[in-house]
């Protein structure tokens, strides 16, 4: 590899809803480092993933392409080997990308010897491109060994890490996940991961590199080492946007009365949680958003420390710096925990990008405020290393942005999808009397209006610009006929025009192959 090549540095963190940074604005977030990375960088603040849940969503981050057209729609289901992806691209560049963390991505089954052992981990491949310093796929292996090396007493491994500590007393204004874990923070997942990263950066101090690093947190179980359990009080935090009652709330949709019910199951979103979260008293629901906001200013902290790294080593003026999520986190609004609904809460994800290059100096501090989603940063990467963007790539470059440009003809609303069959089970399709291919929606979302279209259920339009918590349906009234006919127009216009295309504008004939770019 050239030496004098730049690096490349794509964080991305788990369920960190959008709004969660204290530096826009947020009441009780504590985010100090992302902020001052912010003010050396360009924030967009309209990002949105392009699909739920992890595994789909960061096929989509890490091949720039929608759902409706690598199909990995769950997590657990393949994903077609032919597709390329930006760590393949990169390695066209020279650079060998190393993943820090887990991409959740399940291998192509197709030549594979029925008893391989890719084909009973759940979703634990890495996407093909990526070596592995440190995997740490759902087991989380190398960091449950560290634990037990340090003396945590784990006789059955991952199913005890995020136990609660026993003995710990529960102050009266305080909820169940104030009590926090039996390991030390310096001891957590995201301390672990920080550090074996910062080892691997003494190495490449003087050589290029290409990472991707991701943090589970603030992804559930929501419980938190000391003293990030305590960092934030759960009577300072706002109460989760919701209608009186659960029945009330469900009213709205099928699919989200099934997913209220699905919270309501103790365990079923957070682990070794006993709570119901649907009837929980609100000091418990409090403190639940008051533990994942401190699991967030504990995941801040270790981005600090690499940034911090970064610059004592001369390495931060050479990198570029993408900090990201792959969805969201609904904190309870409409009494849903978790990404799997069609709300914003779900979709709407930090953004920031730091580019080293003299010409972007005059847009770092600022904030951009068009649309842009998770397809986008594949072609960005790409793009700023000077290498030709894949025909499958449906997402668009954000380079001009860097420089404090706006692109012409840029994007006035974003699309996002999702597939919420459940493949082994049916759960969802016998709940719902639906196919497991009729189990997907997709969404377009401007300044105005939100609309949903379901294969099989029920469409739903919101007036996102006067009704921006998504509460009132407008879909079937007459009034808003139109309005919902000229969305859905829309959004057969936009699948048509997106749809896979990647040999599509070839020609062969007289003269040889024709190509136009």
């Amino acid at each position: 590899m050239n030496p004098q090549q730049p690096n490349i540095l794509l964080i991305c963190a788990d369920q960190w809803r959008g709004d969660c940074i204290s530096g826009l604005g947020h009441r009780q977030a504590k985010t100090p480092h992302l902020d001052a990375l912010m003010r050396d960088a360009v924030t967009f603040t309209r990002h949105f993933g392009q699909c739920t849940p992890c595994g789909p969503s960061r096929t989509s981050l890490l091949t720039g392409m929608y759902l409706m057209n690598h199909r990995s729609g769950r997590n657990g289901t393949p994903l077609d080997r032919r597709h390329t992806n930006l760590a393949l691209e990169a390695r066209k560049l020279g650079y060998e990308p190393a993943l820090f963390g887990y991409t959740d991505t399940t291998p192509d089954p197709r030549g594979l010897a029925p008893k391989d052992p890719a084909l009973t981990a759940y979703d634990e491949g890495v996407l093909p491109g990526f070596i592995t310093p440190l995997h740490l796929p759902e087991d989380m292996g190398r960091w449950v060994a560290e634990l037990i090396a340090l003396g945590y007493d784990l006789p059955k491994g991952r199913a005890d890490v995020f136990r609660p500590r026993q003995g710990f007393p529960q102050p009266k204004d305080r909820g169940f996940r104030f009590i926090p874990t039996q390991y030390k923070a310096e001891h957590s997942e995201t301390a672990f991961l920080t550090q074996e990263f910062l080892k691997w950066l003494t190495l490449k101090r003087d050589r290029s590199w290409f990472a991707h690093f991701v943090f589970l947190r603030p992804h559930p179980p929501i419980i938190a080492p000391e003293p990030y359990n305590e960092s934030v009080h759960p009577a300072e935090v706002d109460f989760p946007k919701r209608q009186a009652s659960p029945d009330a709330e469900g009213s709205q949709h099928p699919l989200l009365a099934h997913e209220i019910a699905n919270v309501a199951r103790p365990g079923s979103y957070d682990e070794h949680n006993p709570l119901d979260l649907v009837k929980a008293p609100d000091l418990e629901i409090r403190q639940m958003k008051a533990t994942y906001l401190g699991l967030i200013q504990e995941m801040d902290h270790h981005l600090g420390r690499i940034i911090a790294r970064l610059k004592e080593t001369g390495q931060y003026e050479r990198t570029l710096i993408i900090v990201t999520s792959d969805h969201a986190e609904m904190l309870g609004d409409h009494y849903i925990w978790g990404k799997e609904i069609y709300f914003d809460g779900s979709f709407h994800v930090p953004m920031v990008i730091r580019d080293p290059r003299p010409q972007a100096k005059a847009a770092r501090g600022t904030k951009v405020a068009q649309f842009s989603e998770a397809i986008d940063v594949m072609p960005t990467i790409l793009d700023w290393l000077g290498a030709p963007i894949p025909r499958s790539c449906d997402g668009r470059s954000l380079l001009s942005f860097l420089s404090g440009e706006a692109p012409a003809a840029w994007r006035d609303a974003v699309f996002f999808e999702h597939d919420f069959r459940n493949v082994r089970s049916q759960r969802v399709e016998t709940a719902l009397g639906i196919a497991s291919d009729e189990c997907s929606y997709a969404v377009i979302r401007d300044d105005k209006y939100k609309y949903v279209h379901f294969a099989a259920l029920p469409p739903l339009l919101f007036d996102i610009a006067n009704d921006p918590h998504e509460f009132i349906n407008l879909a079937g009234r007459l009034e808003h006929r139109d309005t919902e006919l000229r969305y859905a127009k829309r959004l057969l216009s936009w699948r048509l025009v997106n749809q896979e295309r990647l040999l599509t504008n070839m020609h062969v004939g007289e003269g040889g192959l024709f190509e136009r770019r």
